[in-house]
């Protein structure tokens, strides 16, 4: 099949926004599956996993490939809830175009600016479907002009309704001037309603003049007062579409089975194919200042981003990978430029939803699966070994929430620490440590519906029940005086003896990380053993100092040192440095930062006063208020994260259920110092506990 009728989409939306639903409906419709499954039966093809079938929501993004009029379409499923933030961006980072999903009730939730801010960053040309326009409140035009206020869409409608709320039946599509009304599962067309005609025909003038802009041919007609015929109209479109001047907007109800079909259309009509896309750039793996393209053809060399691990009960671990361009083919070779590692490609699958077929090649623009991957993991690039390079990798925000977590039984503690690893290895957002001092393994993520549903997974997936402790905030250790020590590391014991020397300078680097400088002049410490003075530092920074917080934004500049030359070793440096390094560390007023999380709330007016009062209890800040809708406001502010335990609950219980949030990272700030001294207790006391 050609490339350019190849379509790699998104769907992307609040949650409740319907996007499963949807999701279904263009799989039923395509002929993927035979039977409708509802979320709300718990049957939806592509939330496949336990959790997500329970939950009602979509956790894991899965990619599933479906035809439409000899079309080939792969869909990528996103989450909508911000704990699953990861899983949009790595779906974006691999999409040529998305649909984004609107309510008709509630439009533009905080969660759309959120994925519409993510889809900006990765430049995803998108279009746009009201979803519910059967539902009492549905508002077509109210929708479309707070895409243009909050998202700045530029959005077009491309449809006018035919009827709204339950008299919604179908809708126009303003470039051809036809009218649509669907019946069970078939479109039927019909004659465009003469009460509408006029409004049709002002749509069509808008989408004319907003082209205009963009497209001369049209500009001069449309100034001349010249009929613009439909091909144009849609070839302009579809331009102004790919390099995202315009947003189409379209409309329908997806559980009535209505508009899927016409959304369906727009997909192939007005989204991009991995040609429109173009060539992908990638930096040189020695030289990073230094570019290579890679075009959409089997004639370049193989590139390809990993973008998704599953571990499947059937068939082992999946790797699920975007191909950039040239061939991959079973048994190849390829080179993991990221790990500096081979691979050799075992079975390739093209993957509807949980159904598989095995596959021999596959190129430029596809989406697999591959089986036996050994190194490959979220975000490597896999390329040709004679040809490497880098892609551009996915971005990860920290974790700032943790839990711990203990087996039920000693036996059982081999089979937690292989699910906890398989999990990591799934999802680069959550991660699993070993706290050497209290014997406990502790795991971290996202937000607490994200640890929730790891440990679900652990129970239904691994068959482990994990008991769980109280979920805590990950804080950070960092310093905010400079000082230099000299300090020496000599032990005599028996035969050979352990010496080193040295002498460094701490200090703040605020927000750039840990940076380690060399300053030995004349061989002081021969140059051998200064990577071991590093790793020293390292080894203390992820177990911390004052608390057993990872230490972050500290330069260590080593300046001077001596060595022995019987006793020196790779180790006796390790052990200076790191010794060394905790000594000046306490000397620099350490302190604790926390994470702090963007906030927005959406609440009715009634309720205002005490939700603001809430967020200043809990040292929070309120930024900006501002209209959402008739008689609600919406609250954007920053609050700490570890005040925000059990805040749901609250929320419900002050808005009698009416008020949402929702909250992703925003960086980490100082603690003030009467809560530092607070938690530094607190943490004593537990260390106390667990060693009785």
């Amino acid at each position: 099949m050609p490339l350019q009728k190849l379509r790699n989409i998104g769907i992307a939306a609040h949650i409740d926004a319907g996007k499963t639903t949807t999701t279904e409906r263009l799989l039923f419709f395509t002929g993927v599956t035979r039977k409708l499954g509802e979320v709300h039966d718990g049957a939806a093809t592509m939330d496949f996993m336990k959790q997500e079938q329970e939950r009602g929501i979509t956790i894991a993004s899965a990619a599933i490939s479906c035809r439409w009029n000899d079309y080939a379409i792969n869909i990528i499923d996103t989450p909508g809830h911000v704990d699953f933030t990861v899983e949009v961006e790595r779906s974006l980072r691999v999409i040529d175009g998305m649909v984004a999903l609107f309510c008709a009730v509630s439009g533009v939730e905080p969660q759309s600016e959120t994925v519409w801010n993510q889809a900006d960053r990765y430049r995803v040309p998108r279009i746009a479907f009201v979803n519910k326009m059967d539902r009492i409140g549905a508002d077509f035009s109210d929708v479309i002009g707070q895409m243009d206020k909050y998202l700045d869409a530029n959005p077009v409608p491309f449809h006018v309704p035919i009827g709204v709320e339950d008299t919604f039946i179908g809708s126009i599509d303003v470039i051809e001037n036809r009218a649509y009304t669907f019946e069970g599962y078939e479109k039927k067309e019909i004659p465009v309603p003469a009460e509408l005609k006029d409004q049709v025909h002002e749509a069509r003038q808008i989408v004319i003049e907003k082209l205009a802009d963009f497209d001369e041919e049209i500009m001069e007609l449309f100034l001349n007062g010249k009929e613009v015929d439909n091909e144009r109209l849609k070839k302009a479109a579809r331009e102004a579409t790919i390099k995202m001047m315009i947003t189409p907007v379209f409309c329908g109800s997806s559980y009535k089975n209505k508009g899927v079909h016409l959304l369906l259309d727009a997909i192939v009509d007005y989204l991009p194919s991995p040609t429109d896309v173009g060539a992908v750039v990638g930096t040189d793996i020695d030289t990073p200042e230094k570019t290579h393209t890679r075009h959409p053809s089997k004639k370049d060399p193989f590139a390809a981003l990993a973008f998704k691990l599953i571990h499947d009960p059937y068939v082992g671990q999946q790797t699920f990978i975007r191909i950039y361009s040239g061939e991959l083919k079973t048994g190849m070779q390829v080179y993991n430029s990221t790990k500096d590692k081979e691979e050799r490609i075992g079975r390739i699958l093209r993957i509807h939803a949980n159904e598989r077929e095995e596959v021999d090649t596959a190129g430029p623009g596809d989406i697999v699966a591959l089986i036996g991957m050994k190194y490959t993991k979220t975000g490597d690039t896999i390329c040709d070994p004679s040809q490497p390079l880098h892609l551009e990798n996915i971005f990860i925000p920290p974790s700032v929430i943790e839990l711990k977590v203990t087996p039920p039984t000693k036996k059982e503690d081999e089979k937690l620490g292989a699910a906890l690893r398989k999990l990591s290895m799934e999802d680069p957002s959550f991660n699993v440590r070993y706290d050497e001092e209290t014997n406990e393994t502790i795991i971290s993520g996202m937000g607490e519906l994200h640890l929730e549903i790891i440990i679900d997974r652990l129970k239904h997936e691994f068959g482990v029940e994990a008991q769980v402790g109280e979920p805590s905030v990950a804080f950070r250790e960092t310093i905010t005086i400079e000082h230099e020590i000299n300090y020496k590391h000599a032990k005599q014991s028996g035969g050979k003896g352990q010496y080193a020397h040295v002498v460094m300078r701490i200090e703040p680097n605020d927000g750039k990380g840990f940076e380690f400088i060399d300053h030995i002049k004349g061989g002081a410490i021969p140059s051998e053993y200064i990577p071991s003075v590093q790793k020293g530092i390292e080894s203390v920074l992820t177990e911390g100092v004052i608390a057993g917080f990872p230490v972050v934004d500290v330069k260590a500049v080593l300046i001077d040192g001596t060595y022995h030359d019987v006793d020196s070793s790779d180790m006796a440096f390790r052990i200076c440095a790191a010794v060394a390094f905790k000594q000046a560390f306490l000397k620099c007023n350490p302190i604790l930062l926390e994470p702090v999380m963007k906030l927005e709330v959406n609440t009715p007016d009634d309720y205002i006063g005490d939700v603001i009062g809430d967020i200043n209890r809990r040292r929070g800040k309120i930024e900006s208020m501002r209209r959402y809708r008739k008689g609600a406001q919406k609250l954007n502010g920053f609050v700490p994260l570890m005040e925000m335990f059990g805040y749901a609950t609250q929320l419900r219980n002050i808005s009698s259920g009416r008020a949402n949030y929702s909250m992703e990272f925003h960086k980490y700030i100082s603690l003030p110092k009467d809560v530092q001294e607070k938690v530094l207790k607190k943490l004593e006391e537990k260390k106390k506990e667990s060693n009785k």
